[in-house]
């Protein structure tokens, strides 16, 4: 049996904690099949670049995430107008709910997602843009070799997800002017 303990005299008072803003209430902390940890969605370019990151708890759903990373991206052309919508977006089978595909539909965006299994098929599946998918899970390894991102040391979330930013930016910096060809993903 567990007890929980509360003394007064600590710093805070009985249990009062500092709130932090955009911080969600589970820290973007939780259990899925692969353990205890965070899942990092991220939306690439067709080079491996990453444009937009966040984080999630382990065990919530990729979909729910699929709308809020695909609006945090803006590209700025030469013209100086901001793009913020691709011609297709390739995902994997977690990202195959109707609501998803409502939404790319809205946008007028090519959605190149396979059926899950209890799913009708659907006619004209691009199979070989959905081949050039990997270079998103690619990148993704590349980030994971930041020792602070695959262990996270971060308890709060916002710091988390300023930890990924920092790893892209290191990322983009690798590939601006890359010292020697070890280094490059």
């Amino acid at each position: 049996m567990r007890r929980w303990f509360f003394h007064p005299r600590q710093p805070g008072g009985w249990g009062l904690k500092k709130k932090v803003t955009g911080e969600p209430a589970d820290h973007a902390l939780g259990r899925s099949r692969g353990g205890f940890g965070t899942k990092i969605q991220l939306v690439t370019d067709g080079n491996g670049r990453p444009l937009a990151a966040e984080v999630s708890a382990g065990q919530r759903h990729e979909s729910l995430y699929a709308e809020p990373v695909l609006q945090a991206v803006r590209i700025r052309r030469r013209n100086g107008r901001i793009r913020t919508r691709p011609r297709a977006v390739a995902g994997d089978k977690g990202y195959s709910y109707a609501r998803g595909r409502r939404y790319l539909r809205r946008r007028k965006i090519k959605a190149v997602i396979p059926t899950r299994k209890d799913q009708r098929r659907r006619p004209g599946f691009d199979k070989e843009t959905y081949r050039q998918r990997n270079v998103v899970e690619r990148c993704i390894n590349w980030l994971k070799e930041s020792r602070a991102l695959a262990t996270r040391f971060d308890k709060l979330a916002v710091n988390y997800l300023a930890t990924v930013k920092l790893a892209i930016l290191q990322l983009y910096l690798r590939k601006l002017a890359p010292n020697n060809s070890s280094d490059r993903p």
